[in-house]
């Protein structure tokens, strides 16, 4: 049996709804929630590398996200790496929340995989 989840880290924006979600999934399970806010404190490349070599570097980019159409992107094809790169350069391009618990991570609203965790 997996040991159940104390501690989660969230990475998103208070006007996300997902996050916010999130955040309240949790808080109603008593586990006990580290949030960073993307637009004060982006997340290190370090971090964004563990995301990205579980679910793959398209899977962290928000294609419907208001800075993907303001930087005009989605008319350009864009590479792994440079879509790593906008990650660092602009979090405000993410799929949010990412939920880090230890090693376990997910991207977006994942209920079903947290349900798992607590």
């Amino acid at each position: 049996m997996t040991e159940k989840v104390t501690e989660v880290q969230i990475f998103g924006t208070a006007k996300c709804s997902a996050t916010r979600k999130a955040q309240r999934f949790f808080k109603e399970r008593r586990v006990r929630i580290h949030f960073v806010e993307l637009k004060e404190r982006p997340a290190s490349p370090g971090e964004l590398r563990r995301f990205q070599q579980k679910f793959g570097t398209e899977a962290l980019l928000d294609r419907e996200s208001r800075a993907f159409r303001d930087r005009g992107l989605h008319a350009a094809h864009l590479s792994d790496k440079r879509i790593a790169e906008l990650l660092v350069e602009d979090p405000l391009l993410l799929r949010t929340p990412l939920v880090r618990a230890g090693a376990r991570l997910s991207i977006g609203l994942a209920d079903d995989v947290w349900k798992d965790w607590v």
